[in-house]
């Protein structure tokens, strides 16, 4: 079990430190040839979006990581990740993977928001810390996307698929169920594989 995680720019030595107490190995992917190993899921930091997306592109790490996340490859994005993800961004006719049927906001929350905290309903987790931080949030969710979490009205978490989208940062509140259960689903998809193999 060894998970990918993006590391051009951004929160990823947070996501790494976590998937080390969870006992999950990871393989920080800064160039196309970090891409070369099998990866049983990935993740995609916080940070900040508009340069994440220009080093993919720069690095050629753009194409193979869509190609991978359309394939099925699990997927946990945070905050900036979210909005890689995302089929429409509001006010920007840039896109990037466009691989979720769903449309954010970029920094939604604005100054007086920028940053907060709050424990909130989680789909079946029951309530979780939520860090913000200078966050998005979705305004649209598109057909096939399940709402996982809303705050103060607002979808702040959203599953299509294979892949799980989150406004907040779970990487930074000490609490591991969602990084466990992205761990779950990246264990799921792997035994699907070898199983599929065996036929």
């Amino acid at each position: 079990m060894k998970i990918g995680i993006l590391a051009v720019q951004g929160a990823f030595a947070e996501h790494a430190a976590v998937l080390g107490r969870l006992d999950v190995a990871c393989k920080e992917i800064r160039q196309r040839g970090d891409l070369e190993e099998p990866l049983d899921g990935l993740i995609l930091p916080g940070g900040e979006s508009t340069v994440q997306g220009k080093l993919l592109r720069a690095l050629g790490l753009f194409e193979p990581m869509r190609e991978m996340i359309q394939s099925g490859l699990p997927v946990l994005a945070t905050c900036a990740g979210m909005i890689l993800l995302a089929g429409e961004i509001e006010g920007q006719g840039t896109r990037y993977f466009a691989t979720m049927p769903m449309t954010v906001r970029r920094n939604a929350y604005g100054r007086q928001l920028g940053s907060f905290r709050v424990e909130a309903e989680f789909a079946d987790a029951g309530k979780i810390p939520m860090t913000f931080i200078r966050a998005p949030y979705v305004t649209r969710v598109g057909e096939g996307a399940l709402t996982l979490a809303k705050v103060d009205g607002h979808v702040v978490a959203v599953r299509f698929k294979n892949q799980v989208a989150l406004s907040f940062h779970p990487e930074l509140d000490g609490d591991l169920r969602l990084h466990r259960r992205f761990v779950s689903m990246c264990r799921e998809r792997t035994a699907q594989a070898e199983r599929q193999a065996l036929r």
